[in-house]
């Protein structure tokens, strides 16, 4: 495996922030910096990354977002704000798992598994709607708890 200065500028424009970007934005931010490159190397360099665990495709999108835990293949799954584009990755191994357990049971031969999820992160949630989700997320005080006042 080469990482080549190429292949590694794409990278650092890709772990750039929590947002999906796409291949034009990633050429246009080449661009911009002096490097000239043709839209098949900007995607030649993304199918080597994605091919080596450094980023995700995220579909919904068609876009490409950093790994967190770069590596061998694994599944991803994405928590993607509709309001301001941010992704989280969960790289949950459960529920990886529960898919490809499912598929079989259809029949059916996973090659590649992300999980895109789409709704508002804390940031864009009305305040609101984030402080009764915290809400019912504590845990319930008990009776014998309550009463007691000092």
């Amino acid at each position: 495996m080469v990482l080549t200065p190429l292949r590694r500028r794409v990278l650092e424009l890709v772990w750039r922030s929590h947002k999906p970007v796409g291949a034009y934005a990633i050429l246009s931010a080449l661009r911009r910096r002096g490097r000239a490159a043709a839209p098949p190397t900007v995607y030649r360099a993304l199918e080597f990354l994605l091919e080596h665990g450094f980023v995700h495709r995220i579909a919904s999108q068609s876009a490409y977002v950093g790994c967190v835990e770069p590596g061998p293949h694994h599944a991803g799954q994405f928590l993607i704000c509709a309001k301001c584009g941010n992704a989280a990755e969960l790289n949950d191994a459960r529920i990886e798992r529960a898919v490809g357990r499912r598929a079989r049971r259809l029949g059916f031969a996973v090659e590649r598994q992300t999980v895109e999820i789409a709704g508002l992160c804390p940031r864009c949630r009305p305040r609101r709607q984030a402080r009764r989700t915290r809400r019912k997320a504590a845990p319930k005080r008990t009776k014998s708890r309550s009463r007691r006042r000092g």
